[in-house]
């Protein structure tokens, strides 16, 4: 009779992989989400939902462990999108009009500045829009 043995992944591996592959989506979607606000001149909050399911993808490609532990950093992920691209937007719609440069304008900007902005730049239906992308990134995570 042979004994199998169990093998099972290190756990610094299951929360490298996730988090490295949930920071890659945070990135990526943030610049595309920037690029394409800045050629629309629009806040194109309809890029959450795209977010959010890229997110959802990655961490299924990076083979995180399905379940709420996975829906949880998918929505986590995507909320921290959706700050980082209003404040990238933000920031440079301000940089542009005072001269400075993405990476300037993106680090001199303050917080009550940059929340000042997003209202205003915000409506209804881009609030509707965030809130849509948070149970679509938990959906798609699980």
């Amino acid at each position: 009779m042979s004994v199998a043995t169990v093998t099972s992944t290190p756990p610094r591996a299951r929360i490298v992989a996730p988090a490295f592959f949930a920071a890659i989506g945070i990135l990526g979607m943030t610049a595309i989400w920037v690029i394409v606000a800045l050629i629309r001149d629009r806040q194109c909050a309809w890029m959450a939902a795209i977010a959010a399911a890229d997110i959802a993808f990655l961490l299924r490609l990076g083979r995180a462990a399905p379940g709420a532990q996975r829906a949880t950093i998918a929505v986590l992920s995507t909320v921290v999108t959706i700050l980082a691209a209003n404040w990238c937007i933000a920031s440079t719609q301000m940089g542009l009009a005072l001269g400075f440069g993405f990476i300037d304008s993106t680090f001199r900007l303050g917080t009550h500045l940059a929340w000042t902005l997003t209202e205003l730049a915000n409506s209804g239906a881009e609030w509707a829009w965030y809130a849509v992308a948070l149970p679509i990134a938990y959906w798609l995570g699980k």
